[in-house]
């Protein structure tokens, strides 16, 4: 008896957008492409929910005009990437990705409970390789905030990629988004 190696069918973004336009995936449905793979998203409490919402608040309060932050919209990363982050910072307005999703956020924030490991690691990887240069996980179960820089290439990493830079901050600090210098966004704001 002949043995083969099992292999996995990866996906194109086309090919997921076919899908969603075939039906096979209603929306809303909790699924992302994420290196090919289509992967099953965290569902979310309501602490989940609530901080998704204070984050984005609180990144409008502090960036204004020119930015849209967007929550659990699809980011075109790759040809075999479309995450759903929680939270994403784009440059422009809204009706400028009407007939196409952004492609490169200017921060992404990923509210973590259950996924703390999936976001660190294998989410961490895939934004360092696309180049996002500030990625922010907002860890409710230890109620902090990471924060992650400098994209470099690893080959030990998932997809080759990591953070060379991380910072843990506290219920009393304050962050600073890449893209505005001057803004400081306390984590307390942030947290359920």
């Amino acid at each position: 008896m002949e043995t083969y190696r099992t292999r996995l069918r990866r996906w194109t973004r086309a090919e997921y957008g076919r899908l969603i336009e075939a039906g096979i995936f209603q929306p809303g449905e909790p699924v992302e492409l994420l290196g090919g793979e289509l992967m099953v998203s965290e569902p979310q409490g309501s602490a989940h929910y609530t901080a998704i919402g204070l984050v984005e608040d609180a990144l409008r309060a502090a960036l204004g005009r020119g930015w849209l932050v967007r929550s659990q919209g699809p980011i075109a990363l790759s040809d075999d990437s479309e995450p759903e982050p929680d939270v994403a910072v784009i440059r422009g307005a809204r009706r400028d990705y009407r007939d196409e999703h952004p492609s490169r956020p200017a921060l992404v924030v990923e509210v973590a409970e259950s996924s703390l490991a999936l976001d660190r690691e294998h989410k961490g990887s895939l934004y360092a390789h696309a180049g996002v240069a500030d990625y922010w996980i907002l860890n409710l179960m230890d109620r902090v905030l990471e924060v992650y820089r400098e994209p470099r290439e690893e080959p030990t990493a998932r997809f080759g990629w990591r953070y060379g830079w991380s910072e843990v901050l506290s219920f009393g600090s304050s962050a600073t988004p890449l893209v505005a210098p001057g803004a400081r966004i306390a984590v307390s704001e942030l947290l359920p």
